[in-house]
């Protein structure tokens, strides 16, 4: 073997191999009535990735416990939560494997959530928790799928006056202050976005965009305007 061709064979395993960017799950998150619905159906829309309702996962037991104005209590959410993150893997994952060979945007999902602690978003994130306290990564899932944020804040009045107008919805506008003393704002964590709930939808949407681009999302963002 002459020493060109040894040179070629020793140095080709060492040259990087093309990766497919990695899929990215929003959250859009927030106490009952902020619109989460409305503005996670709008996001999905522009960025043109699956929206899942996160309430439709909720299991027989949370939705009677909440219609009958009883709150969750953590060990009712911890299995929901866990649910919305494997969702998100599964959905995102089937995206790969269609995609697999092509360039482009990365897989995406938006899925609604209060994820009102920070425990409940650590358990979004992939992150494995224990008595209430993030401790490690899940097998390696955060890595995998970046989680993101999108928090809908806005005044008690406010968001009382949505709730009293929602006819027929689980969520009891009594449960308001119980959901608002729950809340750890997520503000000043790691990729999170805040938009305010007296925006307009579009606002929300324009503002999440430019937020999410700013956190290092633009890849799934690729074409979409401002």
């Amino acid at each position: 073997m002459s020493l060109a061709a040894h040179e070629v064979t020793r140095e080709q395993p060492d040259r990087p191999h093309p990766q497919q960017p990695r899929p990215v799950f929003i959250v859009v998150m927030g106490v009952s009535g902020t619109g989460k619905s409305t503005l996670g159906r709008a996001l999905a829309a522009r960025l043109n990735v699956p929206y899942i309702e996160g309430d439709d996962l909720h299991p027989a037991t949370n939705v009677a416990k909440m219609s009958a104005g009883i709150p969750l209590t953590d060990a009712d959410r911890e299995p929901w939560l866990a649910l919305i993150r494997a969702t998100a893997e599964r959905i995102t994952l089937s995206q790969e494997r269609h995609r697999e060979g092509e360039q482009g945007r990365p897989p995406g999902v938006v899925i609604s959530s209060s994820a009102l602690k920070r425990y409940y978003r650590d358990i979004l994130r992939g992150k494995r928790v224990v008595g209430g306290k993030a401790e490690e990564e899940r097998d390696g899932e955060e890595e995998k799928l970046r989680t993101y944020f999108v928090f809908i804040e806005g005044p008690r009045e406010v968001l009382l006056d949505r709730m009293e107008k929602r006819p027929g919805h689980f969520m009891k506008a009594t449960m308001l202050d119980s959901q608002l003393n729950t809340l750890e704002s997520p503000a000043g964590e790691e990729g999170v976005v805040v938009v305010s709930v007296e925006e307009s939808t579009e606002e929300q949407v324009r503002k999440a965009i430019e937020g999410l681009k700013r956190l290092g999302a633009g890849d799934v963002l690729e074409g979409v305007g401002d």
